[in-house]
């Protein structure tokens, strides 16, 4: 099996299992350990008020990673969270090969609309375009189908941004203490993926506002063991740093394990995508962990929310235009100890 499939299939897939359908979920009882937009309040929000029954088909890729869970977990809670919504999932497996003959059999039943994080947005494209062409409206899920007309709406995290932010966050905390010539690592995912390539590139640019730049940087391929491999590499390549990026907060699990193993603390981590376990170690302020930016698989919940909206002919009540947009990128955020509080209620 290839590292693609083996990985969540590139960080930003989701979860179910092989091809057959799932019995559909209609009990309406909300995951309290979900992300989950709990403005249903109809005198509040007229979006909220129950309408027409929609059907929103779901499939993504096998959990094997914390963030992938949480897609499902988190689209599941949502549409839970509507009694004029029947959830639909099917299981996708580990590759596109399955998760195109489940889109087939999901088409076939026939939902009002699909969510669907594909394995390989390439390789899932012409599922994208089938359903389209039966008429079933597609909200494409963080990984990004080549073609317009495969999709509906389009909702995804960004990764440019995240290493923006952690760029500039590890950029100011350098320059706020006078550092000159800073001794930068880096962390990223499956250096193969283009995400982790558009991570890397937001990263290098921020850095290079201040003058700074990546002295060492080892890929890992979003897991614990891989990051625990990669961190114990690059504290051997650098016997002193001053700052580290690691792309994501699963495989952040091993990073950590490797400072901590090799005794080492002169220099802080941002981390990235904002598990729950990051943000407790930020709060708590006792590792070198001291910030991490936001990839949130909450955007799941979103795209439950926003296919119901599509599935009865509604708009997004904040905004003139009477349709959903059709694409919506997600801001990365900068999660510190001043702030984690607040986003605690977002980890996965």
């Amino acid at each position: 099996m290839s590292a693609l499939s083996r990985r969540r299939i590139l960080f930003g897939g989701a979860a179910v299992g092989a091809g057959a359908l799932l019995t559909a979920c209609t009990s309406n009882e909300p995951d309290t350990s979900a992300q989950v937009n709990t403005n249903t309040d109809a005198s509040a929000n007229p979006n909220a008020a129950a309408g027409e029954k929609v059907t929103i088909g779901f499939s993504a890729p096998a959990a094997d990673h914390g963030w992938l869970a949480a897609i499902t977990n988190n689209a599941k809670a949502q549409a839970a969270a509507y009694p004029d919504v029947e959830f639909k999932p099917v299981e996708s497996g580990a590759d596109a090969a399955a998760q195109r003959a489940a889109i087939s059999t999901l088409v076939a039943q026939k939902p009002t609309v699909i969510v669907m994080l594909p394995a390989d947005g390439k390789e899932l494209d012409a599922a994208g375009l089938e359903a389209m062409k039966a008429g079933i409206p597609v909200i494409n899920l963080d990984r990004a189908f080549p073609s317009r007309a495969a999709y509906r709406l389009q909702i995804k995290g960004d990764n440019y941004g995240m290493g923006l932010a952690a760029g500039h966050y590890i950029g100011e905390q350098l320059k706020a203490k006078n550092v000159a010539n800073p001794v930068i690592g880096e962390i990223p995912g499956i250096d193969s993926l283009e995400l982790t390539q558009e991570r890397s590139q937001g990263f290098k640019t921020a850095l290079a506002q201040y003058g700074f730049k990546v002295a060492n940087r080892r890929p890992a391929e979003f897991t614990a063991d891989s990051g625990q491999a990669a961190a114990t590499a690059l504290l051997q390549a650098l016997p002193k740093m001053d700052a580290l990026w690691n792309h994501d907060d699963d495989q952040g699990i091993g990073v950590l394990a490797a400072i901590k193993q090799a005794n080492r603390n002169e220099f802080f981590m941002v981390g990235g995508a904002g598990s729950k376990a990051a943000i407790d170690a930020i709060t708590a302020d006792n590792s070198v962990l001291k910030a991490t930016v936001t990839y949130s698989p909450s955007m799941a919940s979103s795209a439950i929310s926003l296919a119901r909206l599509i599935g009865q002919g509604k708009g997004m009540s904040d905004l003139v235009e009477l349709q959903v947009p059709t694409d919506i990128t997600l801001t990365s955020e900068t999660i510190t100890k001043d702030n984690a509080a607040q986003y605690a209620k977002l980890g996965f």
